[in-house]
């Protein structure tokens, strides 16, 4: 790498090259700015080179999950998001109003995904079908190199740093087991009857999320039957008998076979957390999937709570 600039070129930045930084700012890769633009990656290299001569100073620096944008670059890419802002207003959709389009890369979990970000990106892409909408299911703390991702949302308050973080709302986990399973073997009448049975939960040394490290506080004398990273492998496994399992409220219930054991005493409330940039943010697109995933979770309020 060369050393870094400390005076500008006096040459005026290309409003070109400040949208190429706005592409590689957002996906934290040049091959896929690339792929957006329809530039090559030796354009988009060189296309940064010619913007950092002209502002003085790196834009963009290597970070471990791809490129992240200095302090200068955060500068840059909002001259950018005025001029992408400008160009977009020409445009406008059937309606009259606004045309939204462009690619919102969220990573939440499995059970998020499916049931809360799936219909709400289903919403926005139906009003507005020039917005795509990439979900990655992942059980993780938030990250703090968001290379790649407009949005994230995690179980627990996150720590993040140079980003949002926004509380969509609680949900409830709960104790189940399969009709025919509990006809079999009893259903448990306290907490200390459940030491008889195996435990449907997620793999306990792959755990990397500290609030769902919940099943030892109420009993830490279950034993372990099947486990999955996948809460649907839980929730599937539980429905094919392999013990009791301990899912959230609004996947179990959705299932007839399934029945909750000792509601009233183990009721796990955890919280789902949005964290987002500002940056990304400022995006339409992304600012209408955010606003259609709080929707989203205020109208599965009581669904998410188990009272449904």
């Amino acid at each position: 790498m060369p050393p870094p600039m400390t005076q500008p070129s006096g040459r005026r930045p290309s409003a070109d090259d400040l949208l190429v930084l706005l592409a590689v700012g957002r996906s934290g890769r040049y091959k896929t700015a690339a792929e957006e633009l329809g530039l090559n990656h030796t354009t988009i290299s060189r296309r940064i080179a010619a913007l950092e001569e002209s502002v003085g100073g790196r834009v963009l620096a290597r970070g471990a999950g791809g490129w992240e944008l200095t302090d200068l670059g955060r500068d840059a890419l909002a001259a950018a998001e005025v001029i992408e802002s400008a160009v977009r207003s020409l445009a406008v959709d059937t309606a009259g109003g606004r045309a939204l389009e462009g690619v919102v890369r969220i990573s939440a979990t499995d059970g998020f995904s499916a049931y809360i970000a799936a219909p709400a990106a289903a919403h926005v892409q139906r009003r507005h079908p020039k917005v795509a909408v990439e979900l990655v299911a992942t059980t993780r703390p938030a990250t703090q190199q968001r290379s790649g991702l407009d949005v994230e949302v995690v179980v627990g308050e996150p720590k993040v740093h140079r980003a949002r973080a926004i509380r969509l709302g609680d949900y409830c986990l709960g104790l189940y087991g399969a009709r025919d399973y509990l006809a079999e073997h009893g259903t448990p009448t306290s907490i200390a009857d459940l030491e008889r049975y195996p435990l449907v939960y997620f793999i306990d040394s792959m755990l990397q999320v500290d609030d769902l490290d919940v099943a030892a506080s109420f009993a830490p004398a279950m034993r372990e039957s099947v486990t999955s990273t996948n809460v649907f492998v839980h929730v599937e496994a539980t429905r094919a008998a392999a013990g009791i399992g301990l899912l959230p409220c609004f996947m179990a219930d959705r299932h007839d076979d399934l029945v909750r054991v000792l509601p009233g005493q183990v009721a796990v409330r955890l919280t789902y957390w949005l964290v987002t940039r500002a940056e990304a943010l400022r995006r339409p697109e992304v600012a209408a999937v955010v606003e259609a995933i709080c929707d989203r979770m205020r109208e599965q309020h009581d669904v998410l709570l188990g009272k449904v």
